[in-house]
């Protein structure tokens, strides 16, 4: 792999830095005549292999080495696998963002709380808009998404024409948005397209991914026949279905309460922007407190099982302003993302074993999807008719069926690249003529650091392995003056504390006396004996390996 690259000036490239060979972190590059154009900045969650860590974005090394000729960063829509990593990333960057006004404005509220609002360039673009930055010509066309204004762009280049899809989908009531520009699309077609890049989530799902309009009468229905205590949870960005859950409550007499601080941040940025009625009447938990549990209708983060989120404390019952009790219900507006499954069953288990009915997509149609399945797919594709098919936003699976299937709709050519592949779009026929670095950093904190990095790998041994402190005080001649004082966390059980923290004491003080001549007085010697020593006896007592920590006194 190299960053150093030397591309052709007089083609058209492609370089994903995240989201192709995974779902979610998107980083997408165009390159063209020595500039560079960024379509989205994204993050993705930590799971439990990084323990202390939250959010994960991708390294964009490449990119910052070659910053001086980024043209800017245009935002296709304000899903945080998106935008979420430019708080992060921006300052390694530096440079011009774009985007619709309901990006815009969740996005101005990130930047507030990074302490960056005054310094990012963001320039809002009208919802169809068009922008030029040489050789690049964008033309923004509204698609249908699970969030107000996501749009595919129609990259203009010397080269040919390419359509970004971003994250799309065929809905013919969504209610809040409006529907995916089946004109424009098509018009993008008819001029000639040279590449779709297209999104793969739902490639390997029949039929199409149904309507929110569908999933507003089903919630009327559920809430209507509730009498109780009621919570719903659902993905915070989708307005449309706060919307509904909001047309619910009315219907039944209800409050509409919100609960979790991404619900509020995505609620003002829809009624600054005019995609949530201002009239819309919304408590905070504290003022729902005070209403007859049958007049509420808490709308709740946490649809994912998120330990932090609203949702996990209720279900745990530790969250002070919101109680539901035996009779209550609870309906997850949404899906299970891959790798979810654990959390939300955790969740789940917890509220029915307090009596809480609980009701989920397999349960009811109280979600649909915000990407296409393959009728939709197939559409788009009848539109665009692009000559080369380019997936991504995708697990290995979902890349290969999707060019698979592409090559069915007979499109001429589909690549399957990964992160880091330079694929030469044009002129000749695409091919991957380099690879660059194309990793990962964690969010440690107020740090960006590899996964690897030392400290995470010290806190995963921690979380496996347990700790344990070790107290010598030596005079000046290096002997103990006191039986070593053993501390252990993660590692021994209560019941045998005091033995198993005896048994190390008494092997270090009998290595520390074993040591002669210098090493009975080198501090590191003594150290080391102690540290060895302890770990023998915890492997062989235990069949553990803990991170030992030595003190040492001098008097």
């Amino acid at each position: 792999m190299t960053d150093a690259l030397a591309l052709d000036p007089e083609a058209l490239h492609f370089l994903p830095l995240g989201g192709s060979g995974e779902i979610g972190m998107n980083l997408n590059l165009y390159g063209c005549r020595g500039k560079w154009l960024m379509v989205d900045l994204g993050i993705t969650f930590a799971d439990a292999g990084l323990p202390g860590v939250n959010v994960i974005v991708p390294d964009p090394a490449f990119i910052e080495a070659h910053a001086g000729d980024l043209l800017g960063l245009v935002l296709t829509h304000a899903h945080e696998d998106h935008l979420g990593a430019v708080p992060y990333l921006w300052p390694r960057l530096r440079c011009p963002i774009y985007a619709t006004p309901f990006t815009a404005a969740v996005l101005r509220g990130k930047l507030a709380d990074a302490e960056l609002l005054d310094q990012v360039p963001l320039t809002e673009v009208p919802r169809s808009g068009r922008l030029s930055l040489d050789p690049f010509a964008i033309e923004f066309v509204s698609v249908a998404h699970s969030i107000p204004e996501a749009n595919a762009l129609i990259i203009r280049t010397p080269f040919g024409d390419v359509l970004h899809t971003g994250d799309w989908k065929l809905d013919p009531e969504p209610l809040v948005g409006g529907a995916t520009d089946e004109a424009a699309l098509r018009a993008a077609g008819d001029r000639g397209l040279l590449a779709m890049i297209c999104d793969s989530t739902n490639v390997l799902r029949e039929g199409e991914s149904g309507s929110e309009a569908a999933v507003r009468e089903r919630l009327v229905e559920l809430v209507g026949r509730c009498d109780k205590g009621l919570a719903v949870t659902q993905f915070a960005s989708n307005i449309a279905r706060m919307a509904s859950v909001a047309h619910a409550a009315q219907a039944s007499g209800r409050e509409l309460v919100l609960v979790g601080r991404a619900l509020w941040r995505y609620a003002a940025a829809a009624q600054q922007t005019g995609y949530l009625d201002e009239s819309v009447r919304l408590l905070r938990e504290e003022e729902g407190a005070e209403l007859r549990p049958r007049d509420v209708l808490y709308l709740c983060t946490g649809c994912q099982g998120e330990p932090r989120a609203a949702m996990a404390g209720i279900a745990a019952d530790t969250r002070r302003a919101v109680k539901l009790t035996t009779g209550d219900t609870v309906i997850f507006s949404s899906k299970v993302i891959p790798g979810n499954e654990r959390a939300i069953v955790r969740v789940h288990n917890r509220l029915v074993r307090r009596g809480i009915a609980v009701i989920a997509e397999e349960d009811a149609a109280v979600h649909v999807s915000g990407h296409p399945c393959r009728d939709e797919m197939a559409r788009m594709y009848r539109w665009a008719r692009p000559r080369i098919a380019v997936p991504v936003h995708g697990e290995a699976r979902h890349l290969s069926e999707h060019a698979a299937f592409a090559e069915q709709l007979q499109v001429p050519e589909s690549v399957v690249i990964g992160n880091g592949d330079v694929l030469r779009l044009a002129p000749g026929s695409p091919e991957v003529v380099e690879a660059v670095h194309a990793g990962r950093l964690a969010v440690d904190g107020t740090r960006l650091v590899p996964p690897d990095h030392a400290s995470i790998r010290a806190r995963r041994r921690l979380m496996q392995n347990g700790v344990v402190f070790i107290a010598l005080v030596l005079d000046r001649g290096g002997k103990l003056v006191a039986d070593p004082n053993v501390a252990a966390q993660g590692i021994i059980d209560t019941d045998e504390d005091a033995p198993a923290r005896a048994e190390v004491a008494a092997a270090a003080r009998a290595a520390i006396g074993a040591l002669r001549g210098a090493q009975a007085r080198d501090v590191e010697a003594i150290r080391e004996a102690a540290r060895v020593t302890a770990r023998r006896a915890l492997l062989a007592s235990h069949s553990r390996r803990p991170v030992i920590d030595v003190q040492i006194v001098r008097v």
